[in-house]
């Protein structure tokens, strides 16, 4: 009888603290899934912000470069998408095909050297510069946090306690477009 006791108060002791370790283990699981959603969000201001930008500096260009209608419209086209994008991989998508549109303009402007010296295309074309770089470090900073997540929900036992609270990985990355891996060719 006191050995059934001593088994059972044993039992209850190790219950209780794999108890108590799950427990813990599921709020850091849910503390890395906030941190992810508040990454995405900056990421989304950044984005936001660059795409708040872009009317201001399509303006400017269509003064001067009225024959570039279809770089214009790209551009505009690709900044609704990316404001109408819900989800983040769908913020990601639109947010690529902006980063092509842009490019294509910034090369119409290099056929433009007065709108090149224009100061609010000078202006416009500093405050974008800086909106990428954030861009980029909010990015950098989301991945961070998905990677961080992965990485705690792979490890043991911390994948047990993951599945049993449903937790799932999360592979929604920046990832570099595959146009952008080429190698630009310099020709003179």
């Amino acid at each position: 009888m006191k050995i059934a006791g001593i088994v059972l108060a044993v039992l209850l002791v190790l219950v209780l603290i794999f108890g108590a370790k799950a427990m813990s283990i599921r709020n850091e699981l849910v503390t890395q899934q906030e941190a992810i959603r508040a990454a995405w969000s900056q990421v989304d201001v950044a984005l936001q912000r660059r795409a708040d930008l872009i009317p201001n500096l399509v303006e400017t260009v269509k003064g001067f470069a009225k024959q570039e209608r279809t770089v214009i419209d790209s551009v505009t086209k690709a900044r609704a998408a990316l404001l109408g994008a819900r989800t983040p991989r769908e913020r990601m998508q639109a947010n690529a095909a902006l980063d092509s549109a842009l490019g294509r303009l910034l090369v119409v402007v290099e056929n433009y050297p007065q709108l090149k010296s224009s100061e609010n295309f000078l202006r416009l074309q500093d405050e974008l510069a800086g909106t990428e770089n954030r861009i980029a470090v909010e990015r950098r900073k989301y991945n961070e946090a998905v990677q961080r997540y992965n990485t705690t929900i792979a490890l043991f036992p911390n994948n047990i306690v993951a599945s049993l609270f449903g937790f799932q990985r999360n592979d929604d990355y920046f990832q570099t477009a595959p146009a952008a891996r080429e190698v630009p060719q310099v020709k003179f």
